[in-house]
């Protein structure tokens, strides 16, 4: 009698996922309970159930410690080691429960019988609720159930008083319980993709929260007290509808990411106390104006995204954003490009297409930065540089005043550009390593050796930027920098590096652009951690595919303007690549309407071309 409606239950449930899964009889979700699998949950206290396409939760998870006798007393001493592991008071209670990436409509109750459990994921399953029982599982620190159909939370989920990671994006939820913000543990939220109009204003209490993620929602303001969330690294709302941000958002002196495209916000908020941030996006928005106090903020400023607003002027005092290496001004109400903006020494990428632009042609815009900047040095005027500090001046070297250990200590930064320098005393670098100076930024002077006593920095030094020099060869001791993650060498007289740099697999980006390469040198093969390599503007004549393909979390690659005639089919098969960039070479093929279409049609043409 109950077959046919078991029939009709299985065909509504195939209406709410993809056709190519099979949906599973509750028979066949608990075979994937084997006794194996029981005897590594006994010994690791892990239980993974990933991907098996469940439509229900095996109920025999529930049941699986209740065979152990746990009054057992006696003592048998000549069990084997694989008898003891078998013994009650060796098993190790239930901690992670992942049942992610199946078809489940539903949590059973019976989960708070797992009092241990403290990571618990729910992600990529058809759920529209969760069990009130949930909340009885006090000690869990990881949530996970984005990717669901839930359209409320259980109004008693502050009693998960110990939960620090909070994934709740891409659910249907309208509204968050009052009881979030009484998890004061929390350090990680995210709320994103969901139907929520407002955030308690209680959210202030969380002052562990690192990163808090609204985006994709519908949300018409921030609540006033999130300035109060002094820990923030990260914030984003992009994609709601805000107009207006919280007149204090200089409060989150942490913060580092901020992300707010795509809403209604028509003018930047006082960011006074912001000294951290370190990228800031704003595009799609209708900000006017940017406010010139607003620039000294910005120390540590890398990239800026300020498209698709209606910004009319862009103030000289620009050149404050001395660590800028990404500004968008794309599709804005500009009419001309202040010429101090070329004092900026390590921008990289610069938009300013989609603008109105009086001064500067449109074939000029779309040759690329670097001329760009060039046409703004050129037009550089004396009364250009009146009042700007001399940071940003050439200053002899017997004059030079070094940063003592405080300030350096302030920021964790060594910054000596375009100070005109060829040597440094040993006691600066002697004081940055006692301040744990982190980043040292030694580009636009005149140095031809590589500073040796960098290598004392070896504990704290994670950023290295030596480019615009005169280098001509990297010592091997550079390998003595093992924490370096950020190297730039770009715009000097390198023809080679070191074989021992190939021990650098800490590296993440490597600038090499602007030199006298002809070949890829052989070490940055073995430099696995690599994630940017720019080699641009070089003389490379070929593409060493064999050694680029070691380089599995490769994302970005600049190979242009070099003299390679051919492209080996097999780059194709990188299909990391984000970002791959082969303009201003002598190959015929792939031509250049297909290098236009951008990264991925490059790969899929290469493809195409090798020969089964």
């Amino acid at each position: 009698m109950n077959k046919p409606k078991e029939k009709q239950l299985t065909k509504n449930r195939r209406k709410l996922i993809s056709p190519v899964f099979h949906i599973q009889t509750k028979e066949e979700d608990d075979q994937h309970f084997s006794k194996e699998m029981i005897k590594l949950i006994r010994k690791t206290g892990n239980l993974n159930l990933h991907g098996k396409h469940l439509s229900s939760v095996p109920s025999r998870i529930f049941t699986f410690y209740n065979g152990c006798d746990t009054n057992e007393v006696n003592l048998d001493f000549n069990k084997s080691k694989r008898d003891e592991e078998e013994l009650w008071w060796n098993f190790k209670p239930l901690t992670h429960l992942d049942l992610s990436s199946n078809v489940l409509i539903e949590i059973p109750g019976e989960i708070n019988v797992f009092q241990d459990l403290t990571v618990l994921n729910l992600q990529d399953n058809n759920l529209i609720s969760l069990p009130i029982e949930i909340t009885q599982l006090i000690k869990l620190t990881t949530l996970i159930i984005k990717h669901n159909g839930i359209k409320q939370l259980p109004e008693d989920i502050n009693k998960l008083s110990e939960l620090r990671v909070f994934n709740a994006s891409n659910n249907c939820l309208e509204e968050i319980p009052n009881g979030l913000v009484d998890l004061v543990m929390l350090e990680k939220m995210d709320l994103s993709q969901n139907k929520l109009k407002n955030i308690p204003s209680g959210i202030g209490f969380l002052v562990r929260l690192t990163e808090l993620d609204v985006s994709n929602n519908q949300l018409g303001e921030l609540p006033p007290d999130i300035v109060n969330l002094r820990s923030l690294v990260k914030l984003s709302f992009n994609h709601n509808s805000i107009k207006h941000l919280p007149e204090s958002l200089g409060e989150l002196r942490k913060l580092q990411l901020l992300y707010a495209q795509h809403n209604d916000i028509e003018e930047l908020p006082d960011f006074t106390g912001c000294e951290c941030l370190q990228e800031m996006y704003f595009g799609n928005n209708y900000i006017q104006e940017i406010p010139v106090e607003n620039l000294d903020n910005f120390l540590h400023l890398k990239i800026l995204e300020l498209r698709d607003n209606q910004i009319t002027v862009l103030p000289k005092e620009i050149f404050k954003l001395g660590h800028l290496l990404k500004l968008d001004l794309s599709n804005n109400e500009l009419t001309e490009i202040p010429a101090t903006l070329s004092l900026l020494p390590h921008l990289h990428s610069l938009k300013i297409e989609g603008n109105k632009l009086k001064h500067i042609r449109a074939d000029l815009v779309r040759t690329g930065t670097q001329r760009i900047l060039q046409f703004l040095r050129d037009k550089l005027q004396d009364e250009d540089l009146e009042g700007i500090s001399s940071d940003f001046k050439d200053v002899p070297a017997d004059h030079c005043v070094f940063p003592d250990r405080y300030k350096m200590r302030n920021g964790q930064i060594l910054n000596l550009t375009m100070k005109n320098l060829s040597t440094i005393p040993t006691e600066v670098f002697k004081e940055a390593k006692e301040a744990r100076v982190t980043s040292v930024d030694l580009c636009k002077n005149k140095f031809g050796e590589f500073p040796m006593d960098l290598t004392t920095m070896s504990d704290y030094l994670t950023e290295l930027n030596l480019s615009v020099n005169n280098l001509k060869e990297i010592p091997l001791e550079i390998v003595k920098l093992t924490k370096l993650k950020f190297l730039d060498l770009s715009k000097n007289l390198l023809i080679s590096l070191p074989a021992s740099m190939s021990e650098m697999r800490n590296l993440r980006e490597l600038a090499l652009a602007n030199n006298r390469f002809l070949k890829i040198p052989m070490c940055i093969f073995e430099m696995t951690g690599l994630e940017i390599l720019m080699l641009n503007d070089n003389s490379l004549a070929e593409i060493d595919i064999d050694g680029l393909k070691n380089l599995t979390r490769l994302a970005t690659l600049n190979l242009s303007n070099n003299n390679i005639s051919f492209v080996p089919p097999e780059l194709g098969n990188m299909t990391q690549l984000r970002c791959l960039e082969l303009k201003g070479n002598s190959f015929r093929q792939p031509r250049y309407a297909v290098l236009e279409q951008g990264t991925e049609s490059i790969l899929s043409y290469l493809r195409d071309k090798i020969v089964q």
